[in-house]
């Protein structure tokens, strides 16, 4: 387990980064700006990225050893912010904050790039849980990724504002391309116990693996798509979390809001990697499901501030259980040399699932549901319901939205795909990291992990394997 733990915080180091630049990129060109279409083409653009290349990403994860992806993703993002930094330093600002022209963009998309790329890293880290980890510890190795997603979301919320607040654009870039470079000192010098892998004859990188894989399991394109159309329910929350806050709040109070609620990620990453997720994991998400669709119906029934803020953290803490049982069936079901796609390909359908959901809702909810909640005619029939406000509005979105969750996840639950994953996760053997990428039969597959197709627990300790864990020899793969 020490490779994990040292992969685990390597990539949380990473991933601060890189949200930490991002956030303040954001912050920075809206503060001086004041243009809300440049800052929403830059987080739409964001989205859009991510999506559009997860499968590219889980393709190259599979196709290189999980150190040389990793290696990869901060090769590059350092590569980025650093031309970002210099960019900075010989343009001036003001030529920088022009979003009609084309410094600007390019300003922005070379950092764009860089953070897209970072989430390469998040895919290689949950097939290292497959690698690291041995099977009835995965669920709590889940959970503690959790953690580490939670302690990143609670210190890019608050650092990112205070950077760009504080110290200004250029210290802020300037820290990013020095946390980023330290990150990658200490990844390559971390062992990562991995078997060799078999080139194709082609040598190409195959994009298009994950869907077999996906067909091949009972039950789990159900489960994918059911993740999608829960997305897109949450694009729901994503859309309105934000505006409603903000009239319970002033701008100031509700950072700090945020901040302190975002404390629930840990808390729930914290019981998982303490419990784990019992003996179904996909039961497991089913009731967290139905817990924020609950959740998503009561937290704003009244317009007071200690409702929604309890409701916030509860809806935190539940959000690690639900990534980690997804993260965990996928990798008890899906063979190890497969995973990397996989798992891109749920990146792309579930993150192009929440913003399509955040285009349509605004519309509807600011010419339609809030005017007619407005009315005399929507306070007369849900008053009872919702009571008096001026965000009553939002809130029959939320309870509207949470009703069509509680009733997908009740539905699922009664589905025969729920059955067979079930069966399928029950009846699956650990993934062996060694069938299929080890290029002989020998020593080398012995070495890297236990028997019965566990990895051990203790390879990950090991140094000066060929090939396991040798930093010139990732390098050179990525080369």
């Amino acid at each position: 387990m020490r490779s994990f733990y040292a992969v685990l915080i390597n990539t949380a180091l990473a991933n601060v980064t890189s949200s930490y630049l991002w956030f303040a990129l954001t912050f920075w060109v809206y503060l001086e700006t004041k243009s809300l279409l440049a800052s929403g083409i830059i987080g739409g653009a964001y989205m859009l990225l991510v999506a559009a290349f997860g499968m590219v990403f889980g393709a190259i994860v599979d196709h290189l050893r999980k150190k040389a992806a990793m290696i990869l993703s901060s090769v590059t993002t350092l590569a980025t912010y650093g031309v970002a930094a210099v960019m900075f330093a010989l343009l001036p600002e003001s030529t920088l904050l022009d979003w009609r022209g084309g410094w600007f963009w390019i300003f922005v998309i070379i950092i764009l790039i860089g953070s897209v790329v970072e989430n390469m890293r998040n895919i290689a880290l949950s097939t290292t849980v497959t690698l690291l980890v041995p099977s009835d510890r995965r669920d709590r190795a889940n959970g503690l990724v959790g953690t580490i997603s939670g302690i990143g979301f609670l210190v890019t919320s608050v650092f990112s504002g205070l950077s760009v607040g504080l110290l200004g654009m250029g210290p802020t870039i300037t820290i990013a391309v020095v946390a980023t470079g330290l990150a990658l000192v200490h990844l390559l010098l971390i062992s990562i116990p991995e078997p060799h892998k078999v080139r194709s004859e082609s040598g190409r990188v195959d994009f298009r693996g994950a869907i077999p894989v996906i067909m091949a399991v009972p039950g789990l394109l159900a489960l994918l798509l059911f993740t999608t159309f829960n997305n897109l329910v949450g694009g729901v929350f994503m859309t309105l979390m934000d505006p409603y806050g903000l009239t319970l709040f002033p701008v100031e109070v509700w950072g700090i809001v945020l901040g302190v609620t975002s404390i629930g990620f840990i808390i729930g990453g914290g019981l998982v990697a303490k419990f784990g997720l019992g003996k179904n994991p996909l039961r497991t998400l089913l009731l967290v499901n139905v817990g924020v669709a609950v959740l998503g119906m009561t937290f704003t029934a009244r317009e007071w501030a200690w409702l929604y803020v309890l409701g916030l953290l509860i809806f935190m803490t539940l959000m690690p259980a639900a990534e980690a049982a997804e993260q965990t069936i996928l990798q008890r079901v899906i063979p190890y040399e497969k995973q990397g796609r996989v798992f891109g390909f749920a990146m792309t359908v579930e993150v192009s699932a929440a913003p399509i959901t955040a285009f349509l809702i605004g519309p509807i909810a600011e010419f339609i549901i809030v005017p007619y909640m407005n009315s005399d005619a929507g306070r007369d029939t849900w008053g009872w319901l919702l009571g008096e406000g001026e965000a009553r509005g939002m809130a029959l979105v939320f309870v509207i939205a949470s009703v069509i969750m509680l009733i997908a996840v009740l539905l699922a639950f009664a589905s025969r795909p729920y059955r067979q994953l079930s069966k399928a996760y029950a009846d699956a053997p650990p993934p062996d990291p060694s069938a299929g990428d080890d290029d002989s039969s020998g020593d080398d597959g012995e070495r890297s992990g236990g028997g019965d197709g566990e990895p051990s627990s203790q390879a990950g300790e090991q140094s000066g394997v060929p090939g396991e864990g040798v930093p010139g020899d990732s390098v050179r793969e990525v080369l």
